[in-house]
């Protein structure tokens, strides 16, 4: 233990961490640059945070705060002590409806406080993309703004007093009136009158540089003001009074189309005086395909939201916005649930913006330049000139009717040329957004992205005054050194220098990373939409992290680990590094990352990739034994039809106990008992063949229908005929010519056939094990090349089982030109009867329906089927989104049924308890089915079943 933590761990009574995976959980933010702090510290109160800055000052180390980490300059990053806010001081301290004002915590997250203030009809004003992660104290360190300011204007417009530490133990409370300034800031202000008011821009979003002109007399002297935006450079806030505005009981959002980006650019000031609460731009190329018939016609959108006290008014204005534009075409939306739709196409461009349409990557670094509005029309078509000067890529969007554009550049960062044309780019651009009148930075502060560039926005006497007006707050340097004044290179510190540059070897083929894992881990560029404490709809990202709340255990701190892991600095040891595999522990590889991470992080394939190596040629945990090779114990119970005795003992409970933790298996689990009668015994039972007429199915028999749930597989085959198809199984022999009945019983005499089983390898996926998955699929792949040869579909019943043929089969054998053929023809049930049987009406079951849509058919194979076939049996209610916590093996794991449970406590099992008498329990998954009946005595049921019943 060093001194500094010895010394830190006997003054706080937060937490202290010096371990490898805190440190490399804060080594980014999310921006370009990377720094490894010496620890993190997690006070507890303001008695804390004095007590940190006093041992840092004796220790001669610096201090950098830190709320969410979603800061896009570097501010949020350090080489000394990191003040982590959000795990203690994150109290909404209190709520005054009738001064309309809170007191808040640094750490506060901002979606609490609006949930907070949302049943009195107030909000806080500003609310950037990140409003459900992003914390306060960060918000005014940055003076951030949001979609929202063109109404309610910046963070500094909402503070009304801050309690801040200085460096040196002082505390403060600033306000109006030189309330709380350190001594010698009001004679640096009178010595330098004139230069505060000429020599600041006057435009809405400048968030460049220090606030000094705030400290003015006729705008108050308020040091408050003045303080935001200094990006934890001046003192450590802890405590805010902060504004609230009244919320509009109505909105509408008008939706208008222009041919591109320069027409809504231009369109966006003219709008202003119609008094918009909003006025957001974005072009087409940063809309998903799925969400682009969301939109009305055009090649670029302004979003401008309109408030009224009553519905009526709202649509009246949106409708008033409308004319007044003269757009290619427009929409008018006031459904909340079709503006929530609409605004997440806008809000996950932070992320989508990361990738090219080619699927090249984007970076930050340029993020936020603000012009005056009226300017914004002509500032994009220069700046559009001087990308292509540069040879680079990148589409705006943001907050047009400010003057705010974002963009993310398909810069170059890995090689030396490249991070040298980002340096040329940069210093031009830098003169090109001062020669139209705006700020370097519109929103996210200066940081090392912008910092060295102020002169040319400043000049050097301002910048000058900067440095002195730093003095005077933090005299030794001690808070953020490096940001605002005297700053480090905007090239320095780059977070990709320092991975392999060589492509590492792995076994999945990351086909939209050009099979690199390095690509695959940089996706994430850490805007932390897995933090979120809620999930809007049916989102499911991120499951571990709601029910643990640590970084450690959400999409972007895995990440994190995994980037440290390839960068060898402070993880050293590689794929057998145990601060990656505990972090990896409790990833349910739910896949929801994968769909709902707006970068596309795929965490459960990063998971099976690092357990693939971290054990190779090691022993393995034992449940990786007892659930991994899950299809191979359940098949030989089956052939030495052994269910009967097997459910007995798992009934007996000393011997269960022992069995549970040899196997690896949480006590608290029971063992799911085995049919009597596998699915495909019943198909031979019944003849094993297709019925007549009809396209032909292949009903893929999947582990838990084979063996665990063989009524599910019954009911498929009932209503599958019933819509008049004819099902088969898969053929299990090699060699065989003919589909049909899954019992190859005509084929034995063929000296060459081979007997075997079809199965998607998951089990063997998700716990790692991705040689014995890549066997099992080729021999899949030989047994289903008779169906290969036709047109038949497969009909999976198992969403898992369907997302690892649609996914993982085609991604880990990348080399075989059959998987991606299967891949291709693999169904859900719903899709199936929607493709292969369209005129079909299936049974009115006339019933509400509650339960959860699988996480792996969220994430990977859509509900869109699904949703259609409910609505036209009469099935009706919302399912819920998240994970159900058992995850396959990962519920059944020792150590995992706390979490687990938790997972589950998150929207399914309040959503049944909440259910309508008689509703139907709907959850395809056998994972899910059982969670509901383990921790709820709730008996699911697969969609196929219900219908099934209904057609009785």
């Amino acid at each position: 233990m060093t001194d500094l933590e010895a010394a830190l761990r006997r003054a706080v009574r937060g937490e202290v961490g010096f371990d490898v995976t805190s440190r490399a959980l804060t080594t980014m933010d999310a921006s370009n640059y990377r720094r490894v702090p010496l620890g993190v510290v997690a006070p507890r109160d303001a008695d804390d945070v004095a007590a940190v800055l006093e041992v840092c000052r004796e220790h001669g180390v610096p201090v950098v705060a830190r709320g969410g980490g979603t800061s896009i300059a570097g501010q949020a990053t350090g080489t000394g002590v990191v003040l982590d806010f959000t795990r203690h001081m994150n109290r909404l301290v209190g709520l005054d409806p009738e001064a309309r004002t809170a007191v808040v915590q640094p750490g506060l997250v901002l979606d609490r406080l609006q949930d907070a203030a949302a049943p009195h009809g107030l909000r806080f004003g500003p609310d950037p993309s990140t409003h459900s992660r992003c914390t306060l104290g960060g918000m005014i360190g940055n003076n951030s703004c949001g979609s929202h300011s063109v109404a309610w204007g910046t963070t500094a417009d909402s503070v009304r007093e801050l309690s801040v530490l200085t460096a040196r133990g002082r505390r403060l409370r600033l306000g109006r009136e030189w309330a709380g300034a350190p001594e010698g800031l009001r004679d640096l202000v009178d010595g330098d009158l004139a230069r505060l008011r000429t020599g600041f821009p006057d435009l809405p979003r400048r968030i460049s540089g220090y606030a000094l002109d705030a400290l003015l007399p006729e705008r108050g002297a308020d040091v408050a003001r003045s303080f935001c935006g200094s990006e934890g450079t001046l003192g450590v806030l802890t405590e805010a009074v902060v504004r609230l505005v009244e919320s509009p009981r109505a909105r509408a959002l008008a939706v208008l189309g222009y041919a591109d980006e320069a027409g809504a650019a231009q369109a966006a000031a003219g709008l202003l005086p119609l008094g918009p609460l909003t006025v957001e731009g974005m072009a087409v190329d940063l809309v998903p395909v799925s969400a682009a018939a969301l939109l009305p016609r055009g090649g670029a959108w302004l979003f401008v939201e309109t408030g009224g006290a009553s519905a009526a008014e709202a649509r009246a204005r949106a409708e008033a916005v409308v004319r007044a534009a003269d757009v290619v075409g427009a929409l008018v939306v006031t459904d909340p649930a079709g503006q929530r739709a609409l605004w997440r196409i806008r809000e996950d461009a932070s992320g989508t913006a990361t990738r090219m349409p080619d699927g090249a990557e984007a970076w930050p670094g340029w993020e936020d330049c603000a012009v005056p509005p009226a300017r914004l029309g002509a500032y994009l078509r220069d700046f559009r000139g001087l990308l292509s000067a540069h040879g680079l890529r990148g589409t705006p969007y943001g907050h047009f009717g400010d003057g705010c554009i974002h963009v993310r550049i398909d810069f170059d960062l890995l090689t030396d040329a490249g991070v040298a044309r980002f340096r040329r780019f940069s210093e031009e651009l830098a003169d090109l957004v001062v020669a139209h009148g705006g700020s370097l930075s519109g929103e996210h502060g200066d940081g090392q992205a912008r910092a060295e560039l102020l002169p040319r926005m400043y000049g050097a006497e301002t910048v000058a005054l900067f440095e002195r007006a730093k003095a005077v707050w933090d005299p030794d340097d001690l808070l953020n050194p490096g940001m605002l004044v005297r700053p480090a290179p905007l090239d320095a510190n780059l977070r990709f220098s320092v991975l392999p540059r060589q492509p590492v070897d792995v076994e999945f083929g990351y086909p939209s990373d050009g099979g690199d894992f390095s690509a695959a881990v940089r996706r994430c560029v850490g805007v932390a939409k897995c933090r979120t404490t809620s999930v809007p709809g049916a989102g499911v990202m991120c499951p571990s992290f709601r029910a643990t709340g640590e970084e450690e255990h959400s999409t972007r701190g895995r990440a994190r680990l995994l980037h440290e892991m390839l960068a060898g600095e402070l993880v050293t040891d590689g794929w057998r590094s145990t601060e990656v595999r505990d972090a990896l522990d409790l990833c349910l590889s739910c896949k929801g990352c994968r769909s709902d991470c707006p970068v596309g992080v795929d965490m459960a394939t990063y998971k099976a990739e690092f357990l693939h190596h971290h054990y190779a040629g090691r022993r393995r945990p034992a449940a990786h034994y007892a659930m991994g090779w899950l299809p191979v114990w359940l098949r030989w119970a089956a052939r030495l039809r052994a269910a009967p005795v097997v459910n007995a003992l798992a009934s007996a409970g000393p011997l269960a106990a022992v069995a549970k933790r040899l196997g690896g298996i949480a006590g608290e689990r029971e063992v799911p008992r085995l049919a009597r009668e596998t699915f495909s015994g019943w198909w031979r039972g019944r003849g094993g063949r297709p019925s007549e007429g009809g396209d032909l199915v292949v009903l893929w028999p999947d582990t838990f229908t084979e063996h665990l749930s063989p009524s599910v597989g019954r009911a498929a085959v009932r209503v599958l005929e019933a819509a008049g198809l004819r099902v088969a199984l898969p053929p299990t022999l090699r060699g065989r010519a003919v589909i049909g009945d899954g019992t190859s019983r005509s084929a034995l005499a063929l000296p060459t056939a081979r007997r075997g089983r079809v199965c998607c390898g998951l089990t063997y996926v998700s716990t790692g094990q991705l040689d014995r998955a890549r066997a099992v699929m080729r021999r899949t792949l030989d047994l289903m090349a008779p169906v290969l040869e036709t047109s038949a579909p497969v009909v999976v019943l198992e969403p898992s089982c369907a997302a690892a043929l649609r996914t993982d089969l085609p991604e880990l054998l990348h080399d075989d030109p059959r998987a991606a053929r299967l891949a291709s023809r693999v169904l859900t049930f719903a899709e199936a009867l929607e493709r292969h049987a369209p005129d079909w009406t299936p049974p009115a079951v006339n019933l509400p329906a509650v339960g959860q849509t699988h996480c792996h058919q969220h994430a990977v194979l859509g509900d869109t089927a699904d949703r259609r076939l409910r609505a036209s049996a009469g099935l009706t209610g919302e399912l819920s989104g998240g994970c159900c916590g058992l995850a396959g093996n990962f519920g059944f794991e020792s150590g995992h049924y706390e979490v687990s449970a938790a997972c589950a406590e998150d929207q399914l099992l309040p959503a049944v308890r909440e259910a309508p008498e008689g509703a139907v329990v709907l959850a395809d998954g056998f994972s899910c089915r059982t969670q509901l009946e383990q921790l709820a005595g709730v008996r699911g049921r697969h969609l196929a079943e219900v219908l099934a019943q209904g057609l009785e």
